[in-house]
């Protein structure tokens, strides 16, 4: 079972329907232990899936937008952390290798890493400053020292802390106005992984705070500057919302398996039968629809496109996420209601598709920012005619 001898997706993807039913195996364990999900991010290091998105030129499968998001879809079907954890490994490698914005010998080197089992997540946010998105400069300095670079600071939700290889940290450079991201591998010395994740969402995501003290690092591994102000679409954030998606489903799965099976003696055959239920049914795959055509059409249209056409694709991405996130919620509210009060049971998986389903409406991009880039986009267009 390996996922570079897979020739074509539907084999990759029976592969991660094995792996996600292993996966929902343990998610409760994990959920109920708030730790983190080791067991599967080695199956998934095992398996090859963590290259899957290194270029073709660097030995890797170089898959599309839209197989990651159904990889990640199912992989949230099993467990919810654990999809989303990988889900920033698997985008920043397929993000870097499409704006090629690092060195390439920088960037070909941490592709052999991660085809030897290495993983990366970015450290962007922090206690202040709040999420990068809306725009606050970096507490986190760098200063040039003895042709080296000292970073010192903290970043919260650093998500996947407890097994990374690599982080990408965005930090002021001191003296200067300028902002950048360093690339600091874990064994350096002043690096530090502080537990504090104590959410009740997505409780094995292991996303704790990350302290750097006096940490120095190679010159070269300023890997990119920030320019003020620019935020380009990106295409493969478009793993969060496939992350609740997959959750909504496994919902779906639970509700209507419950509704085939229970039978209460005050009428004749399970619930399924009944006009009530199979209208919440209708609701919840009329949902599923919605969500699906907007997520892998957003996708589909990512990979055809040119340079320019993605370009401009921020609004469409945007309204993406929010449309399929809050659909997800949705989707999990209708099952709980079929449920009824079950639904809140510790030991029934629905409660823990509650609580998890709810981390996307507080993922990059935030509602309200995408309303006002598609006003913007709107009267933008508008007013060109």
């Amino acid at each position: 079972m390996n996922f570079q001898n897979a020739m074509t997706t539907e084999e990759r993807l029976a592969i991660m329907e094995d792996l996600s039913n292993r996966f929902l195996s343990r998610a409760h364990e994990v959920d109920e232990a708030g730790r983190f999900p080791f067991e599967n991010i080695q199956d998934l290091k095992e398996t090859g899936y963590t290259f899957l998105t290194v270029p073709k030129k660097y030995g890797g499968k170089q898959i599309s937008l839209y197989e990651l998001l159904r990889l990640q879809e199912l992989i949230a079907m099993g467990d919810g952390s654990t999809s989303l954890a990988i889900g920033w490994h698997m985008g920043i490698i397929m993000n870097l290798h499409e704006k090629q914005s690092w060195q390439e010998p920088i960037y070909k080197n941490l592709c052999e890493e991660v085809k030897a089992g290495a993983l990366i997540n970015s450290a962007a946010t922090e206690p202040k400053t709040g999420s990068p998105t809306r725009g606050g400069r970096p507490e986190t300095t760098a200063k040039k020292s003895e042709g080296s670079w000292l970073i010192n600071g903290r970043k919260t939700f650093t998500t996947m802390s407890p097994v990374l290889d690599y982080f990408i940290v965005s930090a002021s450079i001191e003296d200067t106005n300028e902002t950048a991201n360093f690339l600091i591998p874990r064994d350096s010395a002043g690096v530090q992984i502080e537990e504090t994740w104590d959410s009740i969402a997505l409780r094995g995501t292991g996303s704790h705070d990350l302290v750097l003290n006096q940490v120095r690092i190679p010159e070269e591994n300023l890997v990119e500057k920030m320019v003020p102000g620019k935020k380009s679409a990106q295409g493969w954030l478009l793993h969060i919302p496939a992350c609740y998606l997959g959750i909504a489903k496994a919902a779906r799965k639970f509700a209507i398996a419950f509704a085939n099976e229970y039978a209460p003696n005050n009428i004749q055959g399970p619930i399924i039968s009944l006009p009530a239920v199979r209208q919440k049914i209708g609701e919840m795959e009329l949902k599923i629809m919605q969500a699906e055509y907007f997520l892998y059409g957003a996708a589909n249209q990512w990979d055809h496109a040119d340079q320019l056409e993605k370009d401009s694709m921020g609004p469409a991405l945007g309204a993406a996420k929010l449309t399929v996130t809050n659909l997800a919620v949705e989707i999990v509210d209708i099952a709980m209601r079929l449920v009824g009060a079950r639904s809140l049971s510790l030991k029934n998986p629905l409660q823990r598709y509650y609580r998890d389903v709810r981390a996307g409406l507080h993922n990059p991009p935030m509602d309200d920012m995408t309303i006002q880039l598609l006003a913007a986009y709107s009267i933008e267009n508008l007013l060109k005619r």
